[in-house]
């Protein structure tokens, strides 16, 4: 057994069942209803009190990520070198039950200001930016994404937009907790 989606059977048939409705339809000339897949965007942001560099230092290594975002399994850098516009990282996580592996490329790199990847992969589409602000006692973090499930959720799109809100909110809350708390788990 190879493991392959073929070899599967069970697969294939339900593979097969879940295609068996639309075959049909578009044989009687019946349209197919489409989910509507808009784009996600979320801007939230934070204060935390903890400089400016190490805020930053932390957000920007994909190594830390699991430990600050609630749906990252594994963030790992693919290619060589510093980090920096061009750097590609795998990321192994979950959302809403499902299991999601994308590759990202950074597209903005200003230590100590910006920092920004979007997917290269993946069934997801997205880009995210974080900005960085030095505030009296501390560094205020924005966080603005963009994501497009395209046909990743079939379920009702406020759901799944209310849901990735929420937990993006969440996740800037548990990167607060660990800054403040010195918990920082170097890789």
């Amino acid at each position: 057994m190879c493991g392959a989606p073929a070899a599967n059977p069970v697969m294939g048939w339900r593979l097969f069942l879940s295609w068996l409705p639309r075959l049909w339809r578009f044989q009687m000339g019946i349209s197919i209803p489409v989910m509507e897949n808009k784009m996600i965007s979320v801007d939230v942001n934070t204060h935390i009190y903890r400089p400016l560099q190490q805020v930053f230092t932390f957000v920007a290594t994909p190594e830390n990520d699991f430990q600050w975002q609630y749906e990252t399994l594994v963030s790992t850098q693919v290619s060589k070198g510093e980090i920096g516009v061009g750097t590609l990282f795998h990321t192994v996580g979950h959302f809403m039950g499902r299991r999601i592996e994308t590759i990202y490329e950074v597209t903005e790199f200003d230590p100590h200001k910006r920092y920004g990847f979007k997917s290269h992969s993946g069934p997801v589409e997205s880009h995210t930016l974080y900005t960085f602000e030095t505030t009296d006692g501390g560094t205020k973090i924005n966080l603005s994404t963009t994501t497009h499930p395209r046909d990743l959720f079939t379920m009702n799109h406020s759901m799944v937009e209310k849901k990735f809100k929420k937990q993006q909110k969440e996740n800037l809350a548990i990167l607060k907790n660990i800054l403040e708390a010195h918990r920082i788990v170097s890789p």
